[in-house]
């Protein structure tokens, strides 16, 4: 009977839950409404990293990304803004996730990404001994 009488007397007030919520809901939505609808009027609808194109159709896969990461840093001018689908959104903010968390890549060591064999770097030479 004491263990009924303590789980009654600490009941959650969901009541009060669902007013945190909708009123939390409600806030970002508005947050949301106001710089998307900015950056789909200030910037084209195409995905900036991978170019993708939009239309009235499939609009909602355009997304609107902050590119410091910070939501509340919506400038009038949108250069915080560059519209992404939904692919590349996800994309960006993984790699930043991965950046946070000390992630490089596949491995630690710095690679190099360029070419080291030059196919003509004797092309002088035997170009010379070709003619004569």
């Amino acid at each position: 009977m004491a263990n009924k009488q303590s789980k009654s007397s600490n009941k959650i007030d969901t009541d009060k839950l669902d007013k945190i919520v909708a009123k939390a809901r409600g806030e970002a939505e508005k947050r949301l409404d106001g710089y998307r609808e900015q950056s789909l009027r200030l910037h084209t609808w195409i995905c900036g990293r991978c170019g993708r194109e939009f239309t009235r159709g499939n609009l909602h896969e355009l997304t609107v990304h902050h590119k410091d990461h910070n939501h509340d840093n919506n400038p009038a001018d949108g250069s915080n803004w560059e519209n992404l689908c939904l692919y590349c959104h996800d994309n960006e903010h993984q790699r930043y996730v991965d950046k946070v968390r000390g992630f490089d890549g596949l491995t630690k060591e710095k690679t190099s990404t360029s070419a080291t064999f030059n196919p003509f770097a004797d092309l002088a030479d035997k170009m010379k001994n070709g003619k004569s």
